[in-house]
């Protein structure tokens, strides 16, 4: 297992997405918004991952399991699933150039992730849910 410095959000136990990037790139924000669109609240800030049975689970450290940072606002408490599978990242910390971007990957614990690369456009948390739910074309 590994604690990252990142926030997770899912649709339910078995379709989570690990939010990554750099401290103030936006990750309890787009969790925020992922929240207001239907999401659920797994991690904020603290982010333990384990590999377990061929697949990467998510899960919050006790001590702030329910929390979230919404800047300028303080901590709010949120309804927390205890655990999600991993399906998808978003790394914040890196801004994706194409239009119709190739894919991309992230290897955590020897497995590999489904990665997006972050986007400033005002539809990327409606695209990331959509995707989270769906998938993507080729």
């Amino acid at each position: 297992s590994t604690l990252l410095h990142a926030s997770c959000v899912a649709l339910d136990a078995r379709r989570g997405l690990l939010i990554l990037g750099p401290s103030g790139s936006g990750k309890s924000a787009m969790a925020l918004r992922l929240m207001a669109l239907g999401a659920m609240l797994v991690a904020d800030g603290q982010t333990l991952v384990t590999a377990e049975e061929g697949a990467l689970h998510a899960a919050c450290p006790e001590p702030i399991r329910g929390r979230i940072e919404a800047r300028g606002v303080g901590i709010l408490t949120a309804p927390a699933l205890p655990r999600a599978s991993l399906q998808l990242a978003g790394d914040l910390g890196r801004t994706e150039a194409e239009r119709l971007p190739q894919r991309h990957a992230l290897t955590l614990l020897g497995m590999t992730l489904e990665l997006v690369l972050g986007s400033q456009s005002d539809h990327f948390p409606a695209a990331m849910l959509c995707y989270l739910r769906g998938g993507r074309e080729a």
